[in-house]
């Protein structure tokens, strides 16, 4: 950081994606203005994000549920965070594992580390009341028990691929999907969320944060209450037994990802917000 604050002298603009150390980092910013953070996670509110977005002449959000959980302001913007379209064109991407490509019946994906927030459990048990289809839990598990999760289960119906899944493992696992599920209890955005739209899925997610805003905008996905394992149940038995409505969706996601979401549009708007922020 010192280092950076040497070189930052000469900058037109310092945009911060990440502070690593951000108690440390805080105090070590360069004097040079103007100041840009984009804050990823909004949603954690601890007492030093908002000391440090204070010290900034532009604070990025990515939602609008971002920019309330700051409080607003004029120094506050929404822009939103990219499809991981780079996903979509890998120069090498790896196969699924044998037992996964084997499997017939119509899938549905939970992808990314398994936490508590996440409704992980949430969506097990929905899958009781869902029939003709598998359930992948794809993702490290971290404060959550794998072996409590199988307990949920319905015998034979739910996989877990409980590890880190690289980029090159990735666009198997979303192809073969039929539906993308994201059950969070609570969340700003989701970096599957990106994904999921980059790969023009069609998604089911909890009515919270930036997936109320996705849906609501561009009506790409469907929404369900947050924890409410018989809506969410519904909603995928419903999804499985209409593919037109999946065409319907999966297009929506597509056109999101090519439109509002592409990084094209992102370009501009932060450019957009370089040259307000230096005038």
């Amino acid at each position: 950081m010192l280092r950076y604050r040497r070189r930052a002298a000469a900058a037109d603009v310092r945009h911060f994606q990440w502070l690593p150390i951000e108690r440390i980092d805080s105090l070590l910013l360069p004097a040079a203005r103007p100041r840009v953070l984009t804050m990823h996670n909004v949603i954690r509110r601890e007492a030093v994000d908002v000391r440090l977005a204070q010290r900034m002449d532009a604070v990025i959000v990515h939602t609008r549920h971002g920019a309330d959980l700051l409080g607003g302001g004029e120094r506050v913007h929404v822009v939103p965070h990219g499809a991981f379209e780079h996903l979509t064109h890998q120069r090498r991407e790896e196969p699924l594992p044998a037992e996964l490509a084997a499997v017939e019946r119509p899938v549905v994906l939970y992808f990314g580390v398994v936490r508590p927030y996440k409704g992980v459990d949430v969506l097990v048990e929905a899958f009781q009341q869902v029939e003709d289809a598998e359930l992948w839990v794809v993702g490290r598990p971290l404060e959550v028990s794998v072996e409590h999760l199988r307990r949920l289960a319905p015998p034979g119906r739910v996989r877990f691929v409980d590890r880190y899944v690289g980029d090159a493992e990735l666009p198997a696992y979303f192809r073969q999907a039929d539906l993308l599920v994201l059950p969070h209890l609570n969340v700003d955005v989701s970096g599957v969320l990106f994904a999921g739209l980059a790969f023009g899925k069609a998604m089911i997610m909890s009515d919270v944060g930036g997936f109320r805003e996705l849906v609501h905008d561009h009506g790409a996905g469907v929404l369900v209450a947050p924890g409410d394992r018989n809506a969410l149940a519904a909603a995928i038995g419903r999804l499985l037994a209409e593919p037109g409505e999946r065409r319907r969706l999966e297009g929506l996601a597509a056109a999101a990802a090519a439109g509002p979401f592409s990084w094209d549009r992102i370009a501009e708007q932060t450019h957009d917000l370089y040259e307000q922020v230096s005038a």
